[in-house]
């Protein structure tokens, strides 16, 4: 589905949207997450704690019995209804939910917690609002290798980025029992295009955007045409090399 700019949620920097040449490593990185764990969604109610603009909460549905798409910001929650008929989509803050008790069988948080200024409040209304045996499905930035020079994240839209072991923590702190922890990395294809740029296709593609407002680079056409042409089958999700990764990726159950 192609996304004109028009149609698009404005570019802050903070989201990643589908159908921008320019987004598409970001997506597609994304979007890679969610394929992988969508088996757990399957027949499930699903609710997606910031769900940006949308596309996630689209896909889920494919499989969910339903999906609630949920987030603070006004004008994201009316792109994602106009966008995304076939999901319910509500308004509000994610330390409140405003969802009975064990109601939902799939929390799908993606790209989000490490946003949030109160993670364990978080995760407390995700215990809360999930069934016994529910899930919390979470994919995050792994801070060893997003920020590997800092604590603070350079990132401003991010307020606490994770390491494996610290996201295996919080979520055992909040009461969960982790099913599963693994870490996304580059595949074969994008292994190559990190050596051709270099070493590291994000650090070309930093370098074409640092110094511009979000949308407005000036970008090489050969890096621009490398980028549209990555797909979510160009990432590996794996248990392997976990403090490589670049994204953490968590089932974490609910007693």
């Amino acid at each position: 589905m192609s996304t004109s700019r028009a149609e698009a949620l404005h570019l802050t920097g903070e989201r990643t949207v589908p159908g921008i040449a320019e987004e598409n490593y970001w997506f597609r990185r994304h979007e890679a997450a969610y394929h992988e764990l969508l088996p757990w969604c399957a027949g499930a109610v699903v609710l997606e704690a910031g769900c940006g603009e949308g596309y996630g909460a689209g896909l889920i549905a494919e499989t969910a019995e339903s999906v609630l798409a949920f987030d603070y910001d006004q004008p994201t929650t009316e792109h994602v209804a106009r966008r995304y008929p076939q999901v319910w989509t509500a308004r509000g803050n994610l330390v409140q939910l405003p969802l009975r008790e064990r109601s939902v069988d799939v929390v799908a948080n993606f790209q989000v917690i490490e946003h949030l200024w109160d993670q364990g409040a978080f995760l407390a209304e995700c215990l809360r609002v999930l069934r016994p045996g529910g899930r919390l499905l979470v994919t995050t930035p792994n801070r060893l290798t997003f920020t590997p020079d800092s604590d603070t994240p350079l990132n401003p839209f991010h307020t606490r980025e994770l390491a494996p072991g610290e996201l295996d923590s919080l979520l055992r702190e909040a009461g969960f029992t982790v099913e599963l922890l693994h870490g996304l990395h580059h595949g074969p294809g994008l292994r190559a295009l990190d050596e051709r740029y270099g070493g590291s296709i994000i650090d070309a593609q930093l370098e074409v955007v640092m110094g511009h407002l979000p949308g407005q680079a000036p970008w090489p056409p050969e890096l621009l045409a490398d980028i549209a042409a990555i797909r979510a089958s160009d990432f590996e999700i794996t248990g392997d090399r976990l403090d490589e990764s670049l994204d953490l990726v968590a089932v974490a159950v609910r007693p």
